[in-house]
């Protein structure tokens, strides 16, 4: 499995890609400090699995792994190529999921690209790049099935499909919020959106919310939010969790 970590410039993105994977990728207080994708491969611990090696003593025993993938920060416009927004969308289409972390933290130390913390700003600012590239793959899909359709009626189930993505996505609505019968969920695999991938939110907080998650404002509101597109969030310190990855 490929996990893209994703999110704004500087709201600790490589800091949480360190923290799994112990791969001492740079983190720095400046935009776009990760450019090339850093990538790190970490094993599944499963207790079945060492049983079962125990038992049959095998010659060897391999563990399943996750591949993350720290991608650079993006931006508004980067479905229009700002920033490194066209390798961004391009790393997001190889892997299988989506990790986004997202600021809920104050820290006039760290520059935030917006000026401000605002969490659910930063998620539509990502999600809307993400509609938008979207879009752009629906209407090319469109055009072709309707060319098709002329030959062979088949195509009419595949174009009322792509008419209802693409209504949804100009409302704002990601392809994963939608809800797809068995027939649908078949298309919808063929088409590669970048916003039916499954998405986790990390709410990424201060040692000092640690204290009260269950009612920080921040967090309830990112909360809210996920819950829309049937989505988990975790609020997490990522910078304590990087700290404890170190003497581990």
């Amino acid at each position: 499995m490929k996990l893209g970590i994703v999110g704004l410039p500087n709201v600790g993105k490589s800091t949480m890609f360190n923290s799994i994977t112990k791969a001492g990728a740079e983190c720095a207080n400046y935009p776009f400090c990760t450019i090339e994708p850093n990538v790190g491969v970490v094993p599944v611990p499963d207790e079945r699995l060492d049983k079962l090696t125990q038992m049959y003593n095998p010659q060897k025993t391999t563990h399943a792994v996750i591949e993350f993938v720290d991608i650079a920060g993006l931006v508004k416009g980067a479905s229009k190529g700002e920033g490194l927004g066209n390798k961004f969308l391009s790393h997001i289409r190889e892997t299988d999921a989506i990790c986004e972390v997202v600021r809920c933290f104050d820290d006039s130390n760290i520059v935030h690209v917006d000026g401000s913390v605002d969490p659910i700003r930063d998620i539509e600012t990502i999600n809307l790049e993400l509609i938008f590239a979207d879009i752009e793959t629906v209407n090319k899909r469109l055009d072709k099935a309707r060319k098709n359709l002329k030959a062979d009626k088949k195509y009419q189930a595949e174009i009322d499909l792509l008419e209802k993505i693409k209504e949804n996505l100009e409302n704002g609505i990601s392809a994963r919020a939608l809800d797809y019968n068995e027939e649908e969920q078949e298309l919808v695999k063929d088409m590669f959106l970048l916003t039916t991938k499954p998405i986790l939110y990390i709410a990424n907080i201060s040692e000092e919310q640690l204290e009260n998650t269950e009612n920080d404002e921040l967090v309830l509101k990112v909360k809210e939010y996920a819950s829309k597109e049937k989505a988990e969030v975790i609020p997490l310190c990522v910078k304590i969790e990087e700290e404890l990855s170190r003497i581990r």
